[in-house]
This record gives structure tokens, C-alpha cells and sequence, in this order.
């Protein structure tokens, strides 16, 4: 019997879920807020931890980079041992270990400390992703409940990215910079108390021996190979990066092969080789680019040049949180009866005007104009991550949901991860090339202005009226860099379109 065969035998003997399901749904709900928020809280609360702790520029990103790296490095490895040692046990002993890291992380007294403390929840928010998704897939059987049950879960994936700033603006109003972090502690203890109760436990009922040379060489490839990518964006190329991606790369060679030899693999290689599973990974990846890209410079521009409190930074874009929650809901109906191809590249249509719109706000617009760039820019991102995890997970037989539901949030955390590194890396990199800083200014705080963008408001703000001078041709270093790296992010979506309108012509849509 072929893949295609067995999942469409699933969905069709597919029993529909009662009230016990969608509540459950509603306690999966809280570790995909929380994890989705932390991936873009921390952009806000970022310009407050630069003058607590004062990191390095290098940290600052890695601050960023650190807890989606881990967890992309670690998805694949959780979400098969969810597969076989259940999913709801993996998603209780990650919320517990998360919120007690998160805990410990908001007291941290130095950078390093709080980029490890980082590395920690991505560990345990590896445990937690592939769970909530694959969860979703045994609890809604038939595809009709299950599109819904993941457009909710997309919109609040979605929501979370952007409701992040808002959060962290109403925390960061009242609190200190570590109030982001102990969010999680009230978002999780419900979840270790309900899930027991409404979420029943699935397994793969015959998941073969664990893997531990897959593990390994599963964390081998996406490890390096994302650390490759931040280091490039950040300080170029260089032999510690080509033999970093060398060795990602042979270790994905290796994973690849040994799952095509394997009879009981880690990741059922065969999934690749449908054009709906493929195409919507990409999809996936692009988006996010593109979503965490303009949420972190953004979240700069309005509190750093325009000058506004993290709370009012974080309600300017409310309004495009709205819109994505609401498209990710209303595509539902609309993707049952259009074809993929057709729905995400339209969707998407509207994120590329959105990011246009915002080079029109780095050379003068006024923040009006950037939330409602921020509202055409989530329309199409809801859009097209409800239709494409949906593909995703129904291209997976149910008793793999745990491994399919790893690899589209490893996309979706790659994705974060690039779309700090790459296109925050190339603004930082127009931004210190571009600044030119005014006569006057004495060597030392010129290296601390160069560094970042709120190195140079801090130093203007210590130099007084004599540094209104440095903080205008920080903002105007700032803002050109986000012009050239808002059409790279137009492009990125562009290509993603492409790629839906090419690999997505025969995926079934039909209930």
C-alpha cells in the first residue's frame, strides 16, 4: 500500500471530535501562544536588555538566535521520540522545563548567562512544538475538523509573532526586561493542569528502535549549517563558516541516507518526494523569513527613532495582528473548495505590497502608514501558514504525525532564525557602513555607536544636545539599511509565491 493510500484510508475512516476535542484544543493552544510570542517578545525587550546588560552586537543576535536554533536543531529528535514514547508526556515534561528555565532566565545578571538560558527553553520548546501539532492530527481524524483545528492553531502561531511586541510592551511599561521572560510561568502551569485531564495520549503504535546515530546526525545538519548562516550574515564568510556548513551538510548526507536504509526511520524520507509536503516546507520557511524579518527591525525603528514607549510600539501593530488571525480563519472555507496553488500566491500578493509599503516608511512615512504595511503583510502571512501546515500534516500517515509535525516547525523556527540572522544581519551590516558619525565625536563612543543602533541613542542621550547630531545619522543609517533589506524580504515572499504557485497544482483540497 502506498503513503498516499494509507492517509487517505485514515481520513476517510476518520470519526469527527466532540466537545472534549475542541477543548483540548483550546489547552494545546497555550504552549503554541507562548513559544510563537518568545520567538519576537525578546525583539522588543532587546533595546532595554542592550542597556542593562550591554551585550555586544554578536550577542545581541545570539540573544535572538540561540532558542530557534536549538530548537531546529532538536525538532526532528522530539518530535520522533514523541512518536514513541507518547506525545502528550513529551509536551508535560517540556512545559515544566520551560517555564522553570524561563523562570531562572529573567534574573539572569549577564548576557551569557541569558543567551544560555536561551538555549535551555529551546530545549524544552523542542518538546513542546511537535506535540501541539501532532496532537492535533490524532485528536481531528477527519480533514474538515482538522483544517479548522490547525487554521486555529496557525492563526495563533501567527498571533503569537505578533502579539509578542504587544506583550512585551505592556510588560516592559511596568516591568523590568525579565517580565518577558516569566510570562511563561502563568501560560504553562494551566496547560501541566488541564492537559492530563482533556488531551489524550497518542503513539505511534509500532515505532521501531530509537535511533541514537539519527539523533546525533540529525542535530549535526541543522545545527552547523544555521550557525553557518548567522555568522555570514554577521561577519562574512570565512573558513570557520565554510567548514561549519561542510560538516552540516555531511551530516545531513549521512541522516538522509541512513533514514532511506533504515526500515523503522526517524523521518520517512518519502514525504519529500510529494510536491504538496515539499512546496508548503518552503512556504513555511519563506513566510517567517519575512514575519520575523520586519517584526525585528520594526521594533527598532519605532522605539529607537520614532521615539515611542515599548507599549505604544507594541498596540502600532495590533492592527496587523487582527488581520492575521483573521485571515489564517477566513482561508478555512476558501481553501476547501480553491486550490492551494492559486490561494497562498494571492495571499501572498498582499505581503509583498506590505513590505513595500515599509521602504516608503524608512524614507519618511509616518507610522499610519507602517501599520497598515504591517496589516497587508499579516493577511497574507495568516493566509498562507493556516493552508500550508495544514498540507503538511495531512501529506503524513497519523501514526508519523509527531515526525511531519518536527519538520514543519523546524521550517518555522529555521525560518525565525534566518529571519533574524540573514535580514537582521544585513541591516546591521547597512547600518554600520552607512552611519557617519559627525565631527567631534571621540573615538570610543564612535565603536559604540557603530556597534548598534541602540549603542548610538545611548551615547547621544550621554552627549546631550551635542549628540542630536550622532542620533540622526544613526536613524538615518538605520532606516536606508531597512529599505534595501525590506525589498530583499518582498523578494523572499516572491519566491515563495512561485514555489506554492509550482509544487501545490495537484494537491488535494477537497474534504
Amino acid at each position: 500500500m502506498t503513503l498516499t493510500e494509507d492517509i487517505r484510508i485514515a481520513e476517510a475512516n476518520g470519526t469527527r471530535a466532540g466537545w472534549r476535542g475542541w477543548a483540548a484544543l483550546v489547552v494545546l493552544m497555550l504552549p503554541v501562544l507562548l513559544v510563537s510570542i518568545d520567538n519576537t517578545v525578546l525583539s522588543f525587550a532587546l533595546p532595554e536588555i542592550a542597556l542593562s546588560l550591554q551585550p555586544t552586537s554578536a550577542q545581541q543576535l545570539w540573544l535572538l538566535d540561540i532558542y530557534p536554533l536549538v530548537l531546529a536543531g532538536l525538532l526532528v529528535t522530539m518530535g520522533t521520540l514523541g512518536d514513541r514514547f507518547g506525545r502528550r508526556r513529551m509536551l508535560l515534561i517540556g512545559a515544566t522545563g520551560f517555564a522553570v528555565v524561563s523562570a531562572l532566565g529573567a534574573f539572569a545578571p549577564t548576557a551569557e548567562l541569558l543567551i544560555a538560558a536561551r538555549a535551555l527553553m529551546g530545549v524544552f520548546g523542542a518538546m513542546l512544538m511537535p506535540a501541539t501539532l501532532s496532537l492535533l492530527r490524532s485528536i481531528f481524524t477527519q480533514r474538515a475538523q482538522r483544517r479548522l483545528a490547525i487554521a486555529v492553531w496557525a492563526s495563533m502561531f501567527s498571533a503569537g509573532a505578533a502579539l509578542g511586541p504587544v506583550v512585551g510592551g505592556i510588560l516592559l511599561e511596568h516591568f523590568a526586561w525579565g517580565s518577558v521572560f516569566l510570562l511563561a510561568v502563568p501560560v504553562l502551569v494551566p496547560l501541566v493542569v488541564l492537559a492530563p485531564l482533556l488531551v489524550p495520549e497518542s503513539r505511534d503504535p509500532a515505532p521501531g528502535r530509537v535511533d541514537a546515530w539519527g539523533i546525533v546526525l540529525s542535530m549535526g545538519a541543522m545545527v552547523p549549517i544555521v550557525y553557518g548562516i548567522k555568522e555570514t550574515a554577521v561577519s562574512g564568510l570565512s573558513t570557520t563558516v565554510a567548514l561549519s556548513v561542510a560538516v552540516g551538510l555531511g551530516c545531513g548526507a549521512l541522516f538522509v541516507r541512513r533514514q532511506l536504509r533504515s526500515d523503522a526511520p526517524m523521518l520517512d524520507m518519502r514525504l519529500f518526494t510529494r510536491g504538496a509536503f515539499t512546496g508548503a516546507l518552503l512556504v513555511n520557511l519563506l513566510s517567517v523569513v519575512a514575519l520575523v524579518g520586519f517584526i525585528y527591525f520594526v521594533a527598532q525603528h519605532l522605539q529607537l527613532i520614532v521615539g515611542l514607549a515599548p507599549l505604544q510600539a507594541g498596540l502600532t501593530l495590533v492592527p496587523g495582528l487582527l488581520a492575521m488571525i483573521i485571515s489564517g480563519l477566513a482561508v478555512v472555507p476558501i481553501a476547501a473548495r480553491v486550490s492551494p496553488a492559486v490561494v497562498i500566491p494571492v495571499a501572498l500578493a498582499f505581503s509583498v505590497v506590505g513590505y513595500l509599503l515599509v521602504t516608503l516608511v524608512a524614507v519618511g512615512g509616518g507610522v499610519g502608514l507602517l501599520m497598515i504595511a504591517f496589516v497587508s503583510l499579516g493577511l497574507g502571512i495568516g493566509a498562507a501558514e493556516t493552508v500550508s501546515n495544514e498540507l503538511i500534516l495531512s501529506s503524513a500517515p497519523p501514526a508519523k504525525a509527531g515526525a511531519a509535525s518536527a519538520v514543519s516547525e523546524t521550517a518555522y523556527e529555521l525560518g525565525a532564525v534566518l529571519g533574524t540572522a540573514v535580514l537582521g544581519g544585513i541591516l546591521t551590516a547597512l547600518y554600520r557602513t552607512g552611519l557617519v558619525v559627525p565631527a567631534g565625536i571621540d573615538a570610543e563612543t564612535a565603536a559604540s555607536a557603530r556597534e548598534t543602533l541602540a549603542g548610538a541613542v545611548a551615547a547621544s542621550d550621554a552627549l546631550g544636545t551635542a549628540g542630536d547630531g550622532l542620533r540622526e545619522a544613526a536613524a538615518a543609517a538605520f532606516d536606508g539599511g531597512v529599505v534595501v533589506t525590506s525589498l530583499i524580504g518582498a523578494a523572499l515572499v516572491v519566491v515563495a509565491a512561485v514555489i506554492a504557485a509550482t509544487t501545490l497544482r495537484r494537491s488535494r483540497n477537497a474534504s
